[in-house]
């Protein structure tokens, strides 16, 4: 579901990282931290900025946050301002309220009283730098769901010069190329142009057909 109003409860790495982005999209963004310097660098460029409590309820409740339709909690080491957070959120009538845990048991709080989303972002990270040390190909590893992930890699050196009619990959591989990286995304693949080394593919590819195009990641 696409939201259109958001508010970010704090403004660490992985905070400001998810407000820039949303931001940049040009959706209506409160951003919310207990940090002077870091709230008034945001003044100028989000929805709202606001210096607040963060484990304090009434402070929470006075952001007016009612009509915002997605939460993001992005504290992950602080559990009594994320469960605030989270809490206070659904409280006030946030549609949908996605919360950073540090760890499985945190997680589990966090959804225990509310959160409709729980991520790990240092662990997601370390499963997607892994799985590009295994492979020096794969750039990037994303899952689409369950079954699905879209892959970027660098085509194999026997693919070089050829075309992906020539090499037919949806065949022996069992992937849809859906894009070419050429600086920029370029969706359309015409299949009679020959693959650059240094041009990354965006492949769709079954997991249970990920061995195929490297031995050494099975998934």
């Amino acid at each position: 579901m696409k939201y259109n109003s958001f508010v970010v409860f704090g403004l660490g790495k992985f905070g400001q990282a998810v407000a820039d982005k949303l931001i940049e999209s040009g959706a209506d963004v409160m951003v919310v931290d207990n940090d002077e310097d870091i709230v008034e660098a945001y003044s100028a460029k989000a929805t709202a900025s606001i210096e607040a409590d963060l484990t304090d309820p009434a402070a929470i409740k006075a952001l007016g946050i009612s009509n915002i339709e997605c939460a993001v909690v992005a504290m992950g080491m602080s559990l009594e301002s994320s469960i605030m957070c989270t809490m206070i959120s659904k409280e006030c009538g946030v549609k949908w309220v996605v919360a950073k845990a540090s760890n499985e048991r945190m997680g589990a709080v966090l959804s225990k009283i509310g959160a409709d989303e729980v991520v790990y972002p240092e662990e997601e990270s370390g499963v997607r730098t892994a799985r590009g040390l295994l492979s020096g190909n794969f750039l990037e590893y994303f899952e689409v769901s369950n079954d699905i992930c879209l892959i970027e890699m660098l085509p194999k050196d026997k693919w070089v010069g050829k075309s992906l009619r020539e090499l037919n990959l949806r065949k022996k591989y069992g992937v849809n190329v859906v894009g070419l990286k050429d600086g920029v995304v370029n969706e359309y693949v015409d299949p009679d142009i020959p693959l650059k080394a240094n041009v990354p593919l965006l492949m769709l590819i079954h997991k249970k057909n990920i061995s195929k195009l490297d031995k050494n990641i099975v998934l």
